[in-house]
């Protein structure tokens, strides 16, 4: 039953004409990285598929639940495993996670899963891990301004903010972005003692604030439908303007095991069930 199965994820994968983002499955595989059935047998055997999944990441994971949490039970039942997740907090950078939970392990003995959610699919960090094969982009990340309409009924430039104050996560990219905005300009009017922007969004819910910044799927996740707020681009020329993807990662030999996941994430779009589960956390799919 076992090889049946693995017969099958091998030709659904091999059907599917797959190809991750700046780095082709099809070339791994015709460069002998891995032979199909090698990079499931242990998986299959096991009857589970083990995800890497970060800690704390709203609204992709909060105490066991999440968007991330929703597709990996997803792809795991696509290949017809039980999920048994693994989650972690993130390390100093992505390149310390991809090792620790991808081709080596913690030094504490924790990990590696068989393949690791919310990677960006970004060629410099492949370029600078060989050991991690990043596939697979499931969503495409913004950093937008959320506004209360009645306190900002325009924002087209920062500097119709006046003197209202801003909250943004100030340990991220949207933090930093507005730091440094305008030669520091809103510096004074910048409250950053947040950890992320579900928290922002939640103060500007409650009428702290003016306007909050951060990742459009964690402002999205708290004010999206709400008639009496604006989500929209930043108006900052340094925002990265077409985002940028997130997607898997596995070992780099475990070619096998990453065509199958990717022919999953492909049925799953097609489908319309990776939409789906944006959607039930209130946050709009954005294709990568």
């Amino acid at each position: 039953m076992k090889a049946g199965r693995r017969r099958l994820l091998t030709q659904l994968a091999q059907l599917a004409g797959l190809a991750c983002a700046g780095t082709s499955l099809g070339e791994a595989w015709a460069a002998g990285v891995d032979q199909p059935a090698s990079s499931l047998d242990k998986i299959l055997a096991r009857g589970s598929l083990r995800v890497g999944i970060y800690q704390d990441m709203p609204p992709f994971h909060v105490r066991g639940r999440g968007i991330d949490v929703d597709l990996a039970q997803a792809l795991a039942q696509a290949l017809g495993l039980k999920l048994e997740l693994m989650p972690f907090n993130a390390d100093e950078s992505m390149n310390d996670d991809l090792r620790n939970m991808v081709w080596k392990g913690h030094y504490l003995g924790y990990g590696p899963a068989d393949v690791l959610m919310h990677v960006p699919v970004d060629r410099p960090l492949m370029d600078a891990t060989p050991q991690a094969l990043i596939f697979a982009p499931y969503y495409r990340e913004h950093i937008v301004l959320a506004r209360n309409k009645a306190r900002l009924p325009q924002l087209e430039q920062l500097a119709q903010l006046g003197r209202e104050t801003v909250a943004v996560p100030g340990q991220t990219l949207a933090g930093w972005l507005m730091l440094g905005a305008d030669g520091g300009a809103y510096q004074g009017q910048l409250n950053t003692h947040w950890k992320d922007g579900a928290e922002c969004a939640q103060a500007l819910l409650r009428g702290e604030f003016a306007a909050a910044v951060g990742l459009a799927s964690e402002l999205e996740s708290v004010l999206r439908g709400r008639a009496d707020f604006a989500i929209e681009a930043l108006p900052l020329a340094r925002a990265p303007r077409d985002g940028w993807a997130t997607g898997l990662a596995v070992k780099k030999d475990a070619v096998g095991l990453a065509q199958a996941l990717q022919a999953a994430l492909n049925t799953l779009t097609s489908r319309g069930e990776l939409k789906r589960i944006f959607e039930a956390h209130n946050v709009s799919w954005q294709k990568a």
